[in-house]
């Protein structure tokens, strides 16, 4: 979840080489200044350390080494903005850096594809219509000119979840909302319809330590 040194860790080590190397006197001018003024260069919470619902499963780094590329790129419209009904998903995220809100999404898009899928990214539902991780219809992937538009494509959970985050990036924006009736992800998501799975999403990602204020 965190970098294994912080930046304060980091100036520190940087000093005492400074220290060793000129003595006391010489590193205490450039110590403290550095202490004060220098800033770090990293931050140290970065979504792709995040823990995530589906972490245990065989093929879990490159789902999310996926959904992250496609957050940072077709999906940066989820990171900009802030649904007026977030507070139910992840109360600190309006607060929250552009790496927050990454982790945020990329834990709703496992806990919806474990209520779509339970994580089998070969699976179609639907009597054959719907398929992969998160169950899409391939006529609604090329409706959003995803790059998986059949069934076989559709079978790679990372084409799969970058074509979720592509039809996400238009729905939640244009109705400001994760999930209201038929607005928003639901427009799409038969589980936010059903109270029990709902609830379960929101309860999943509002106690991850990053959602909370």
């Amino acid at each position: 979840m965190f970098q294994s040194r912080s930046g304060w860790e980091r100036r520190t080590e940087t000093c005492m080489r400074r220290i060793a190397l000129f003595g006391m006197g010489a590193a205490i001018g450039v110590g403290a200044l550095a202490f004060t003024f220098w800033p770090d260069s990293e931050p140290d919470f970065i979504a792709e350390r995040a823990p995530v619902r589906w972490d245990e499963e065989p093929l879990s780094e490159r789902w999310t080494r996926a959904s992250l590329r496609a957050l940072e790129t077709h999906g940066a419209p989820l990171i900009a903005l802030v649904p007026e009904d977030i507070g139910d998903y992840c109360p600190a995220y309006g607060d929250g850096g552009e790496e927050v809100r990454k982790a945020f999404w990329l834990n709703l898009l496992a806990s919806l594809s474990y209520h779509e899928s339970t994580w089998r990214p070969t699976v179609s539902g639907g009597d054959g219509k719907w398929h992969g991780l998160l169950q899409i219809l391939p006529a609604t992937a090329r409706g959003y000119g995803c790059r998986a538009g059949d069934e076989d494509s559709l079978k790679d959970g990372s084409l799969n979840l970058s074509c979720a985050i592509r039809i996400m990036a238009v729905t939640v924006p244009r109705d400001q909302v994760i999930s209201r009736g038929f607005k928003g992800i639901a427009a799409d998501w038969g589980p936010f319809h059903q109270e029990r799975k709902r609830l379960d999403m929101q309860s999943y990602t509002s106690a991850l330590p990053f959602c909370q204020k």
